[in-house]
C-alpha cells in the first residue's frame, strides 16, 4: 500500500510535471473522505535547483526522506538539459532508487525522468516509455530495456514510467486506481478536471497534419457512444448519427482519439466492468450486459486482453469479500 511518497527534484527539473505529482499525491483531499498521503519534495542534488523558467526551488528534505517512501516518483529534466546527453546522476539518489526497489517500494518517472531510472539500472530487462521525442536516445542510453514508443505509460512490477508531461497524470491516476479503486481515482481526477482514463497512446500526439476545423468534432457521437455502451453499435451506424461515410468517421475518430471506434468502446466498456465489479454485488452476467458484453464469456474474454486478470479475480482485490460468484 502506497502511504509515503516523496518526488525528486534535480537541476533543470520541469515545473509542470513536479506539479503532476504533487497534485495527485501532495493535495489534502481527505476532507473529501479521500485517502492522504505522506508527501513530500526531495532535493535529489545539492542546490541550487533550477528550473527552466527561471526560478529555484528549495526544501528541507535531502536524499535520506526516500528511505521511507513506498513511492519515489521522478519527474522530467528539461528536454536540452546538458545531464540528459552527459548521463550524469547524483551516484546517493540512484543507490536511493534501487534501494527503494529492493525493499518492496515502487518508483514512478515522468516524462524524461525515465533516465534517472535507466542510470539506476532499473529500466533494465523492464518495458518502458517517455516522451515520443527521446525514445531513441532512451534506447540508446538504456539497451537492456524494452523502450516502448506508443504508450501513455507502463506498469512493469515496482517500475513506473510514462511519457510527457500529461501522461504522468494518467499514470498517478493509474496509481490511485490501482491502490484505492475506480471510485476514489474518478473523484481525485474530477477534483483535477481531468478524465480518468485515456485511451490511444502516444502516437495520436506526435507531429502529423490533422484537420482542425469545428465542424469535424466528434464530441456529441462519442458522448451519446459513453452513454450507450450497453447497446451493440457498428461504425456505419455510429457514421450515419455523425453524418459521416463509415470510412471517413473511421478515420476521423482515430485522427481525434488516437484508437478504432470498437477499441474505444471496448475500453470504456472495460471501464464500466471494473466499476461495477468494485462497487455492485451484481452476477458477472449481469455486469457484462450492462457493459455492453452481452455475457459473461465475452467479458472475461476481454477482460483478459484488458486486464491480463479475470473478473472474479479483479473483484477479489478491489471488492475484498465479495467472491464466490463465478467469473
Amino acid at each position: 500500500m502506497i502511504r509515503n511518497v516523496a518526488v525528486v527534484v534535480l537541476d533543470g527539473f520541469e515545473p509542470f510535471e513536479l506539479g503532476v505529482v504533487c497534485e495527485v499525491f501532495g493535495t489534502d483531499r481527505t476532507a473529501d473522505g479521500l485517502p492522504g498521503y505522506d508527501f513530500a519534495v526531495v532535493a535529489g542534488e545539492p542546490g541550487p535547483l533550477r528550473s527552466p523558467m527561471g526560478f529555484t526551488l528549495a526544501t528541507p528534505f535531502g536524499v535520506e526522506r526516500l528511505e521511507e517512501a513506498d513511492l519515489v516518483a521522478v519527474p522530467a529534466i528539461t528536454d536540452g538539459h546538458p545531464r540528459l546527453q552527459r548521463q550524469d546522476y547524483p551516484e546517493p539518489l540512484l543507490a536511493a532508487l534501487r534501494r527503494t526497489v529492493a525493499r518492496g517500494g515502487r518508483v514512478l518517472s515522468v516524462c524524461t525522468g525515465a533516465f534517472v531510472l535507466g542510470a539506476a539500472g532499473l529500466l533494465d530487462g523492464r518495458r518502458c516509455t517517455t516522451h515520443w521525442r527521446n525514445v531513441s536516445e532512451l534506447a540508446l542510453c538504456c539497451p537492456a530495456a524494452d523502450v516502448d514508443p506508443s504508450v501513455l505509460y507502463v506498469d512493469d512490477g515496482p517500475v513506473i514510467t510514462s511519457a510527457g508531461t500529461a501522461a504522468g497524470i494518467d499514470a498517478c491516476l493509474y496509481l490511485v486506481r490501482q491502490e484505492h479503486g475506480s471510485k476514489v481515482a474518478n473523484a481525485v481526477a474530477r477534483r483535477m478536471v481531468v478524465p480518468p482514463h485515456r485511451d490511444g497512446g502516444q502516437a495520436q500526439y506526435i507531429d502529423r497534419p490533422l484537420p482542425a476545423a469545428p465542424t469535424d468534432s466528434l464530441a456529441a457521437v462519442i458522448r451519446w457512444m459513453g452513454g450507450h455502451l450497453d447497446q451493440q453499435v457498428t461504425v456505419a451506424q455510429l457514421a450515419t448519427r455523425a453524418r459521416m461515410s463509415p470510412r471517413s468517421f473511421a478515420r476521423r475518430f482515430v485522427q481525434q482519439t488516437g484508437t478504432t471506434p470498437q477499441r474505444w468502446l471496448t475500453g470504456q466498456r472495460i471501464l464500466l466492468a471494473q466499476q461495477l465489479l468494485e462497487e455492485t454485488g451484481e452476477t458477472v452476467d449481469a455486469v457484462a450486459e450492462r457493459a455492453g458484453f452481452g455475457n459473461a464469456a465475452a467479458l472475461r474474454h476481454h477482460f483478459r486482453a484488458w486486464r491480463h486478470t479475470t473478473p472474479h479475480a479483479y473483484r477479489r482485490v478491489f471488492r475484498p469479500g465479495a467472491g464466490g460468484q463465478a467469473a
